[in-house]
């Protein structure tokens, strides 16, 4: 079988046979060896406590009838004759004396060690395990001391029920396969689900889900593969929201750029209105310059990780961030105001963490009405830097501030395109700031301004 769950029902199959197998041999060696040798140990010491009546001469007939009492309170059957042939009165079977009694038994016998027959009999149809003792006197064998005793031998009731063993352990075998592969069946199917979905999702279909049934491992996969499903459909998504977007803002400049262009080249447009084109020509393609920058940017934000991090003094790139955009903020009359904490130190990297607020101070700057001022802050609380940035512009309306993180959200779509906006500069700022580990909050009321807050974790000592 080659599926995954008919390899484990095989195994498990496999491994219930050799169970069965070995048991049985396991059982039998036990019960033969440990069973027959407990026997023979016990007929040995029982035969000899008796042989001990014996006190030389010849067997007496009295001896002989004491020993044979103990047929009536013994589990094992014991006569004392003089001649092994007596023996044939005595036991309820026939007896080989040749072999019973051969030069090596007697050589035995006479040296005063006792002689261990097994065989099988079938009178009793079973095996008889039989002891043999001497009675010796002056290096003569005056007599035997007999003992015999049948054995229940496992073998043989197999062997006596051997179709019905057989039968058993085929039935239980086969009722064990059946309840194997159907739990396996029931274990392996969210799996198979899992297969499916799986190759739903190969074909581009990212809503594929498995149901989850269980807590075990296989639930919690079942559950893992719902949450990337469902982030891979989100991200893909998003990537179809990003690349109609993309192509949405592309495509007003585009046209501009090929309108403007083609009626220069065709002589439609001269004096100053062909340099009112090119000018319009020259805008657009820096807008779309500037986009496509802003778009590299945000593909390298979310594919790389920040491994320039060096600790350095939040103050001096706060202060640094706002000289660059002094030249803008005072052509519109706004003065920037700091108000910095000089001992705090953040271990960042300093380039993204100036394209962090000088984006943040040039929206501000935006923004803002002429003649307003925009507040720089940076305090320590707790063990984080928090920034703010807060000025008293136009504001943000409340039912837009949940997307204004949104790449290409404009909240005055009209107004940011005509001041070169793309829509992009606080999803890059976002970014950079979750890279650095910290979080961005935004806080606006339409017609009094907005509070940008930065919190950053400081470097540990």
């Amino acid at each position: 079988m080659r599926t995954f769950a008919g390899k484990i029902w095989t195994l498990i199959v496999s491994f219930l046979l050799i169970t069965i197998a070995f048991m049985y041999l396991f059982t039998d060696f036990l019960y033969e060896q440990l069973y027959v040798e407990d026997t023979e140990a016990s007929m040995i010491e029982f035969g000899g406590k008796l042989a001990t009546k014996y006190k030389g001469g010849a067997v007496s007939d009295e001896l002989i009838a004491e020993i044979e009492e103990h047929n009536n309170y013994s589990i094992f059957n014991v006569f004392a004759v003089r001649n092994p042939r007596e023996l044939s009165a005595c036991v309820p079977f026939d007896i080989d004396y040749e072999t019973l009694i051969g030069p090596d038994e007697r050589r035995q016998l006479l040296e005063g060690n006792a002689v261990t027959k097994i065989g099988y009999e079938e009178r009793f149809e079973r095996q008889i395990i039989s002891v043999i003792l001497p009675f010796t006197d002056e290096n003569r064998l005056e007599g035997i001391l007999y003992l015999y005793y049948p054995l229940a031998k496992i073998s043989e009731l197999a062997s006596k029920e051997v179709v019905l063993l057989i039968a058993g352990v085929v039935m239980f075998s086969i009722l064990i396969g059946y309840l194997v592969f159907k739990g396996l069946k029931r274990i392996m199917y969210p799996l198979h689900e899992l297969q499916q979905a799986v190759r739903r999702m190969s074909t581009g279909d990212y809503r594929a889900r498995v149901g989850v049934t269980s807590n075990d491992e296989v639930g919690q996969l079942s559950e893992a593969f719902n949450h990337m499903a469902e982030a891979i459909q989100r991200e893909d998504e998003e990537r179809k929201v990003f690349l109609a977007t993309v192509s949405h803002e592309l495509r007003t400049p585009i046209s501009y750029v090929k309108g403007y262009s083609e009626s220069i080249q065709n002589g439609f447009i001269e004096g100053e209105q062909k340099d009112e084109a090119i000018c319009l020509i020259a805008r657009e393609a820096n807008r779309m310059e500037r986009l496509t920058n802003e778009l590299m940017q945000l593909v390298h934000i979310d594919t790389e990780e920040t491994d320039k991090m060096y600790p350095m003094v939040l103050a001096e790139t706060l202060r640094d961030s706002a000289a660059l955009v002094n030249t803008k903020a005072v052509e519109k009359e706004i003065a920037i105001v700091l108000e910095l904490n000089e001992e705090i130190i953040i271990e960042a990297d300093e380039e993204k963490m100036r394209q962090i607020f000088i984006n943040l101070l040039e929206n501000a700057i935006r923004y803002s009405d002429r003649g307003t001022s925009i507040y720089l802050n940076a305090v320590i609380e707790d063990d984080s830097a928090v920034i703010q940035v807060e000025d008293k512009g136009i504001g943000i309306p409340q039912e837009d501030l949940p997307r204004i993180l949104e790449r290409f959200y404009r909240v005055n779509k009209a107004r940011s395109r005509a001041d070169g906006g793309s829509g992009l500069g606080l999803s890059i700022v976002d970014k950079l700031v979750q890279q650095h580990r910290g979080t961005l909050h935004i806080e606006s009321e339409l017609g009094k301004g907005t509070i940008v807050t930065v919190k950053l974790p400081l470097m540990e000592e």
